[in-house]
């Protein structure tokens, strides 16, 4: 199989053609230059790419921008998401879908529940469907879940033409359907089920200017780990690939504190880079990361703000309840940052807000004070976005308050630009609106979790840390560390442990 035979297969007549597309191998080539080729036909074809991330459809708007309207990009929850708005009292949601999903735990899981089972009992909405879109393109299916695998079957079963481009070794999205949903699809099944199946196997992401010996590395990293094989670290490393080894001296769960005699090789790699990701499989460990690099990079923030929406749902439920607002100001300082704790601040200011700051005191009470006072005066959206805006002002003016950090500086402003719409539900829905079609890209120079780097590319990589809680040998730590493996273009360090060594290397 080769570029040529995917090729022909996506522009086939075949009702569903399957790629299998490891990274690098030119998917995302492949599946834009058929849109764009579609776009130029004489009856101009309409194609619907769908992706999993946000970050993949920002890849794909400037891979097809040529196309202009001709080529829609969204991720498969917008399409979900707009179906149900258009049918949302057969489907008994609300007409404000995004409100309804915020305020659920799994809301797009459930959301893609009701639409799938709508689809099966009107095959004629997924007929509409298919004629607005005679072409799909579906990246990074190995994601899906059941629930949405099914309602790109129902646009396939009604007449578009579909292709759908997955790795089954990128799945690091865990499977947990809702209850009443579909199973997981069968990979073997749905290839088999197709009428054309193609591999992609041609490594262009480190032959187009990259270092061709690290793809190839990378290439049998993914067949070892495939095949439920440990990485051999002592033999055959190309010269782009570093290993450090370093114990974590942290003593807080996911936390991560290098030896201060060892930590030289990472500091020096990082500092040298023009082009960096410094990946990490937990978000706590970003931050983590972040303190130790003296915070000078910045955290990939992504498109995701579980955070605010935390906030928000917080703050639509108890509106008019100050007590209950400054505890939840509380846990979304926890969730973008650091230093603004329970025990330092958190707990007066709910305690404040609680009795009515009643009590005269001063200094550091006294300003912690003044906060929960905002948030009594204004117990809603706009008494928060005042509060936190106080908040940054005492940080840069109180030494009192220096400790505290943001690390998710996007989404703290993004709280604060809340006060600027009529209520918070509104706020939210228009900042995600805007961010979602501005479609940011990462930092030249950036932490990031595994997760949120999925889909971008970056000169060099350092991974960090390596060892056997953050990749023990199951299923997904496999995907995950191979997902990580291949971000880089040019240079990848490993940060390893030998004291508590990953299974998946042979060191």
């Amino acid at each position: 199989m080769s570029d040529a035979s995917v090729y022909d297969a996506i522009r086939s007549d075949a009702q569903l053609v399957v790629v299998e597309a490891p990274a690098g191998c030119g998917k995302t080539h492949q599946g834009a230059d058929y849109a764009k080729a579609l776009s130029e036909s004489p009856d101009g074809q309409r194609t619907l790419i769908l992706t999993h991330t946000h970050a993949a459809c920002s890849v794909f708007a400037g891979r097809t921008k040529e196309a202009g309207s001709r080529v829609e990009i969204a991720t498969i929850d917008s399409l979900i998401a707009s179906i149900a708005g258009a049918y949302h009292a057969g489907l008994g949601v609300p007409a404000d879908t995004a409100a309804w999903v915020r305020q659920r735990r799994d809301g797009y899981g459930e959301l893609a529940l009701r639409v799938a089972a709508l689809l099966k009992r009107h095959p004629m909405i997924a007929k509409a469907a298919a004629r607005r879109y005679p072409v799909v393109l579906c990246d990074e299916h190995q994601d899906s879940s059941g629930d949405q695998h099914a309602i790109v079957m129902a646009l396939a079963g009604q007449g578009s033409r579909v292709r759908i481009f997955a790795d089954p070794m990128q799945r690091i999205f865990p499977d947990k359907p809702v209850k009443g949903g579909l199973p997981r699809y069968d990979w073997k099944a749905l290839t088999g089920a197709a009428q054309a199946f193609e591999r992609l196997d041609f490594p262009h992401r480190w032959s187009r200017g990259g270092c061709p010996d690290l793809g190839a590395w990378t290439f049998k990293a993914r067949e070892t780990l495939q095949n439920n094989g440990r990485i051999d670290l002592t033999a055959g490393l190309p010269d782009s690939v570093e290993l450090v080894f370093v114990e974590n001296q942290a003593q807080a769960r996911m936390d991560f504190r290098p030896a201060p005699g060892l930590r030289k090789s990472i500091d020096d790699f990082e500092k040298s880079q023009p082009s960096l990701l410094v990946l990490t499989r937990y978000n706590d460990t970003a931050r983590a990361i972040r303190a130790m690099f003296f915070r000078r990079l910045p955290i990939w923030e992504g498109h995701t703000r579980y955070g605010l929406d935390r906030l928000v749902a917080a703050i639509q439920n108890n509106k008019g309840n100050a007590a209950a607002i400054a505890a939840a100001v509380v846990g979304f300082m926890d969730d973008v940052g650091k230093g603004f704790s329970p025990s330092a601040f958190g707990e007066r200011l709910v305690r404040e807000a609680t009795e009515g700051c009643t009590k005269s005191t001063s200094g550091k009470p006294a300003l912690i004070q003044e906060l929960a006072r905002t948030l009594m005066t204004e117990p809603d959206h706009r008494g928060v976005a005042k509060m936190l805006r106080r908040l940054c002002d005492m940080k840069e003016q109180q030494a009192a308050f220096g400790a505290i950090e943001i690390d998710h500086q996007k989404e703290f402003w993004e709280a604060v630009r809340l006060g600027d719409y009529e209520t918070a539900d509104i706020g939210l829905a228009e900042i995600t609106h805007r961010r979602t079609y501005t479609r940011p890209n990462p930092p030249v120079r950036a932490i990031s979790t595994i997760h949120k780097a999925k889909g971008l590319e970056c000169e060099s990589v350092i991974l960090v840390p390596i060892n056997a809680e953050t990749f023990p040998d199951k299923e997904d730590a496999r995907c995950l560390l191979y997902v990580a493996l291949s971000r880089a273009t040019h240079r990848l360090q490993l940060v390893l442990s030998r004291a508590n060594p990953s299974p998946l290397f042979v060191l």
